[in-house]
């Protein structure tokens, strides 16, 4: 029995009780109490009378949000004993003085963006299109200032668990390396359930990444998939044959594949008749849509798919877990670049075949 209570208590000890009251004006919706480790919902209640409440027990120091059920924005606290009263109509909290400065943080790093999205959603479409360099200045120094809000945060607060809260968000603007070097320093956060999680999911993708950039150099691996018109087809049919070929990973359902389309419709326009190609390899699950977007999207290429979805064979060869994704290879078959997007794709095609 001993030894069974020296089992359990560790895990006992971690939990804490958890006191949330509230005020919200939207009667009748139901209030979240979210893990944001997990994403699980781990109580909730209906706003009554212009109000709510909730409690129970959770891990110590668990990352945590409450919102309305449909809500994108939550007002985020960690569960570190002290009772909380959160105004989901401005997005405040009162408690410790730990989730008091978290949830202004919060609100002022987002105060840039949501200013400057309110201006560009009170314009016009065409007003929009008028000032589109005004505005691609503005989303930059609306961007820049958020950088150097979550920057002071993991300055000044090395000894609470506040930038677990904005580790993802330090990350992107700031970089990996430059996280390596805070991490390096061991803040008081950094065993934190979040910051581990992260790091897990930045070595996958970075393992990923590096597993995708290794057929840089390689010769090109043949696969088969059928045409539109149900035919049969090699890949070697067209590479390796004296022309440059970009094989793009694509598919209709895929919202930044149909974004970065343009680019490569005006890609091949310049450059098919120097010598230039392409092949779609799409990731549909079904044939009609497949076949419906190449002519929506305007694409006179050469394609072909297996409509398999994510089980394609073309993800298992060259190791697709996210698209749009494409390789170069050159006339003789060698694969030289891979996720070429946007201006990355005009400036390689322009060092090969000049303007």
């Amino acid at each position: 029995m001993a030894a069974l209570m020296m089992a359990v208590l560790p895990t006992e000890a971690q939990q804490v009780k958890y006191s949330i009251n509230g005020i919200s004006n939207e009667n009748g919706k139901t209030v979240v109490l979210r893990d944001r480790l997990t994403n699980q919902i781990v109580n909730s209640t209906v706003v009554t009378n212009g109000k709510f409440s909730m409690s129970g027990n959770a891990e110590k120091n668990a990352y945590m949000g409450v919102s309305t059920q449909d809500a994108s924005w939550f007002v985020m606290l960690f569960n570190d004993g002290t009772p909380v009263t959160i105004n989901l109509n401005d997005s405040t909290l009162k408690g410790s003085p730990q989730n008091e400065r978290l949830t202004r943080y919060d609100i002022d790093i987002n105060a840039p963006y949501a200013s400057f999205m309110m201006k560009v959603q009170s314009m016009s479409e065409e007003e929009r299109e008028q000032k589109k360099v005004e505005l691609a200045g503005g989303m930059m120094i609306a961007m820049m200032k958020m950088m150097e809000g979550v920057e002071k945060i993991f300055k000044d607060e090395r000894e609470t668990l506040i930038p677990v809260a904005f580790i993802s968000e330090y990350q992107q603007m700031c970089g990996q390396q430059k996280l390596d070097s805070v991490l390096a320093t061991k803040p008081v956060w950094i065993n934190h359930p979040i910051v581990k999680q992260q790091m897990e999911q930045w070595a996958y993708q970075k393992a990923a990444e590096e597993k995708k950039l290794a057929f840089i150099g390689q010769q090109f691996t043949d696969l088969e998939e059928a045409d539109p018109d149900g035919n049969i087809h090699k890949l070697s049919e067209y590479v390796g044959k004296g022309k440059w070929v970009l094989v793009d990973f694509w598919a209709s359902w895929c919202g930044p594949c149909k974004a970065e389309m343009p680019n490569v419709v005006t890609a091949y326009e310049k450059y098919h008749a120097k010598g230039f190609d392409i092949v779609g390899l799409s990731f549909d699950n079904k044939k009609e849509p497949w076949v419906k977007a190449i002519t929506d999207w305007n694409m006179p290429w050469i394609h072909l798919s297996d409509v398999k979805g994510w089980k394609s064979v073309a993800s298992g060869v060259y190791g697709v877990n996210s698209i749009p994704d494409n390789l170069l290879i050159d006339p003789q078959g060698k694969i030289v670049a891979r996720g070429l997007r946007a201006e990355a794709l005009q400036a390689k095609l322009k060092e090969i075949f000049g303007e």
